[in-house]
């Protein structure tokens, strides 16, 4: 919207408006950042690559760090937002869920986040996550609310899981084949996966900043 405004107003003083990449960060953790890959292997590297495979005019950001939670990435969020950020992926809790994090906390986090990007006029897909059962029945439906309620109240761009990519194999354990040896992270054909699935969410966040 920025960009847009900008535009505008060189326009109006009859300046020519050279259109520019919409800038999109991705905030997440060691799954955006590409652990246990190499640098043209991971999230954002190979998501980039499929963005101008369809012509999309995007840049993006990593802004993953491995190891964050949601409390992370809310005490970093605001030098994410630089002016030039348009958008951002927002892919954070599944060290919470690692951690056996209060549910309660996690949702407040990702409340600042969404905050902190309606703030800065910055459009948001928000990545879900789910909690495993191991947890509880309680904890698991507590958790596993939190990224569509909070999607529906910042009215945002949803996608259910970062895992949504791999959870088309009729055999669970197929799954397994998409991972790394420690069963967390994507491998680089699963990241591949991932990208196909979230891609086209990717090119609407990025036409809603149009």
């Amino acid at each position: 919207m920025r960009k847009v405004l900008l535009s505008g107003v060189f326009s109006l003083c009859g300046f020519a408006a050279t259109a520019e990449p919409v800038v999109i960060a991705a905030l997440g953790d060691s799954l955006t950042q590409g652990y246990g890959l190499l640098p043209e292997q991971g999230f954002v590297a190979q998501m980039q690559r499929w963005l101008d495979t369809q012509g999309a005019d995007v840049r993006l950001i990593n802004a993953g760090v491995s190891g964050d939670t949601t409390a992370g990435g809310a005490a970093r969020v605001a030098w994410t937002l630089t002016p030039d950020v348009d958008g951002m992926i927002v892919a954070l809790g599944g060290n919470d869920l690692l951690r056996g994090l209060d549910p309660a906390m996690s949702r407040g986090n990702l409340t600042q986040i969404m905050e902190a990007a309606k703030s800065s006029d910055v459009a948001v897909l928000l990545v879900g996550m789910q909690a495993p059962g191991n947890f509880g029945a309680e904890y698991k439906a507590e958790f596993d609310t939190i990224y569509p309620d909070l999607a529906g109240q910042y009215q945002s761009l949803f996608f259910p899981s970062f895992f949504e990519g791999l959870s088309d194999e009729p055999d669970p354990a197929a799954v397994r084949k998409w991972m790394q040896h420690d069963g967390i992270h994507p491998n680089p054909e699963g990241v591949a996966r991932i990208v196909s699935a979230m891609g086209p969410h990717v090119i609407e966040l990025a036409q809603s900043v149009r």
